[in-house]
């Protein structure tokens, strides 16, 4: 019997790989929804992946003054998404909810709803981008609310690299959330490897020290076409060292280059990491709707996917 999504990432010897991807723009109807998810769905039928990460996409101008690179474009409710391509492809999926605009009395509803109409559990949780605005709900909060809920969710968390190398305290982040329900955390894009190298050793001696057991890391990847999209990838938050930066841009074909730049960040970061007892998985999206893109994502997708499998399996014949 096949294995549940929930079953795989809390089994260490097992790999896992997830696909991620944005739910359409508000006012998308029904029939040309599931023409979306039909086309998705058609461009991964070539691939074996464990589930899809849907994403609740909000307007981040407020954790930056810079003018962002794409304008922003509220989405269908990501659980409408979830729940269609759930039952197109028959796997697990993975959504994530910002949790900052809802009071506590909201939040509980939409917890009720998300499990009694929309049949998922599986649930990332968001706190708001910046400490500026009206958060009604903080992220700790929502934890505490989600914690004493009737039903059973399988939560998981953020977890941001670049967080580490400027304060030093993600790991203990982690472990802070792991308290509060977490029992697997989705990276945001790698491009700076040691940045993530750095995190999962704080990681995984704090888990050794304290006599913890590590929860799973699923590593994001995204391909990068241009400029454009790199001056994106930056706005998001996004590490990209200056040397990456240039050899992406002054390369021939800048998607490739960014394709061979998240397979040696991928093995650098598993030559790195493999001996110290974190499970790792594989999230693959791409930042734009640009078919070049996207397709540029499923074949990194079969490039570190086989990367991460050869690994995993040295790791349990070792």
């Amino acid at each position: 019997m096949a294995l549940t999504l929930q079953e795989k990432i809390e089994d260490p010897r097992q790999g896992v790989y997830l696909i991620g991807t944005t739910p359409p723009k508000t006012g998308t109807d029904d029939t040309k929804l599931q023409a979306i998810a039909e086309k998705l769905l058609g461009r991964l039928h070539e691939i074996e992946y464990d589930g899809v990460v849907v994403y609740d996409i909000q307007d981040e101008s407020s954790r930056t003054n810079v003018p962002r690179p794409f304008p922003f474009k509220e989405t269908i409710d990501p659980r409408h998404y979830s729940g269609l391509l759930r039952r197109l492809s028959q796997l697990d999926v993975i959504t994530y909810k910002s949790v900052a605009q809802r009071s506590a009395g909201e939040f509980n509803q939409w917890l009720d709803t998300t499990y009694q109409e929309y049949n998922l559990n599986n649930l990332v949780l968001v706190g708001s981008p910046s400490s500026s605005g009206d958060i009604k709900l903080s992220l700790n909060d929502a934890y505490s609310h989600l914690g004493e809920h009737d039903h059973d969710f399988f939560l998981g968390g953020v977890t941001i690299a670049e967080r580490h190398a400027s304060k030093g305290n993600e790991h203990e982040r982690l472990l802070t959330k792991t308290d509060q329900g977490c029992k697997f955390f989705i990276s945001q894009a790698v491009y700076n490897a040691q940045a993530t190298i750095d995190l999962i050793t704080s990681y995984a001696r704090s888990c050794r020290q304290q006599g913890l057991t590590p929860q799973r890391i699923i590593l994001t990847f995204t391909p990068c076409g241009g400029e454009t999209t790199l001056d994106f990838m930056q706005w998001l938050g996004i590490s990209v060292p200056e040397a990456t930066k240039w050899r992406m841009l002054d390369a021939d074909n800048t998607l490739s280059e960014s394709v061979r730049i998240c397979r040696e960040n991928l093995d650098l970061i598993l030559r790195s990491c493999a001996h110290l007892g974190v499970p790792l998985g594989l999230n693959i999206e791409s930042l734009t709707n640009r078919k070049e893109e996207i397709d540029a994502s499923i074949n990194l997708y079969r490039l570190l996917k086989a990367t991460m499998e050869l690994s995993l399996a040295e790791r349990l014949i070792a």
